[in-house]
């Protein structure tokens, strides 16, 4: 049986850098973001709708709807040959309960990709900025009045139902409801500037055997169409890994300011 570790975090915070880099041990396959967690939720949350599942004895019922789901976990990675797996996707702080129930307590560890607020949102306007010249995203046709500003932008996205702002209160919550020793944070200004011992700390996390990555070439062998996402190239990565400064005062000025996070 495959082992199964998590990716999350904030966007624009270096998982898929992260992802890319994992895929150069040959025993770890890494997903891009992923609709696993969106099966997972699917077969949870829809069994009572079930009249047949309703009607079974209520232990039973349970039994067969946990071996629902560990089945659809480990399905879902049957045609990957590598032993180790990491699945990405913002929302797996969300269901801690859920994957614990599934795996194991000791078992659910979740690799949290962070960054400085500022910069997150920063980024996100350099993306923004990189896609008008092909067109405007979705979010701007739906939204035109936030998109009209820079700070109606940037409130929109870390609003509590956007990118910033869910991801955002899904780690925060995830450690209030006391799940900081199942989260190991990455922060992206130590991932790009420290990256081999950036690396080390995660190895150790996981208790699984070091390896010797290449940090000056990364092959981008994880692809996503950022068509779906309404922005160009969210996902795409640089072939060394660099640091880089703070990018959010000559992005956002003043205005950084105001979307200054608290620290992880």
């Amino acid at each position: 049986m495959k082992m199964i570790y998590f990716v999350a975090g904030l966007p624009r915070s270096g998982s898929t850098l992260l992802c890319n880099l994992l895929m150069q041990n040959p025993r770890f396959h890494a997903s891009g973001t992923s609709g696993l967690v969106e099966v997972l939720r699917g077969v949870r949350d829809g069994w009572d709708q079930v009249a047949a599942f309703r009607a079974m004895p209520s232990a039973a019922s349970r039994a067969a709807q946990l071996g629902a789901l560990r089945g659809a976990l480990f399905g879902f990675y049957d045609f990957v040959d590598r032993p180790v797996v990491f699945d990405k996707s913002r929302a797996w702080p969300n269901y801690v309960e859920m994957l614990a129930a599934l795996l194991g307590d000791e078992r659910v560890k979740i690799l949290c990709c962070v960054r400085d607020l500022r910069d997150v949102v920063a980024s996100f306007e350099k993306v923004y900025r990189r896609t008008l010249a092909v067109g405007i995203p979705m979010q701007q046709r739906e939204a035109p009045e936030a998109f009209a500003t820079l700070q109606g932008r940037c409130d929109l996205w870390v609003r509590g139902d956007q990118p910033i702002g869910s991801a955002f209160n899904a780690v925060k919550d995830a450690v209030a409801r006391g799940h900081r020793d199942k989260l190991h944070f990455v922060r992206y200004e130590e991932l790009t500037a420290q990256p081999a011992a950036t690396m080390a700390g995660i190895y150790a996390f996981l208790g699984e055997d070091g390896f010797t990555h290449d940090f000056e070439h990364v092959e981008q062998v994880i692809q996503e169409d950022d068509r779906v996402h309404g922005f160009e190239g969210l996902h795409v990565i640089r072939s060394s890994v660099r640091g880089q400064g703070a990018q959010w005062p000559q992005v956002l000025g003043a205005l950084g300011e105001r979307y200054r996070g608290e620290g992880w």
